[in-house]
């Protein structure tokens, strides 16, 4: 897990890849879920929270 004071050291194209890419592992692990396989269902909580944080920083700076 990524922490915010880390994410705010990164500049915006690089957060707006890992959350395209975080989004990506969100989607295939929830296909997985879908289709039966095992899945670790606390990974898709932890990938939503990382996911909002991003945006988060990058609305501060939008807003700021």
């Amino acid at each position: 897990m990524t922490r915010a004071s880390e994410l705010r050291n990164t500049d915006d194209a690089t957060l707006e890849r890992q959350i395209d890419e975080s989004k990506q592992e969100m989607f295939n692990l929830r296909f997985r879920l879908a289709t039966g396989n095992s899945v670790n269902t606390a990974r898709i909580k932890q990938l939503r929270r990382e996911i909002a944080r991003m945006q988060t920083i990058l609305r501060e700076r939008q807003e700021g």
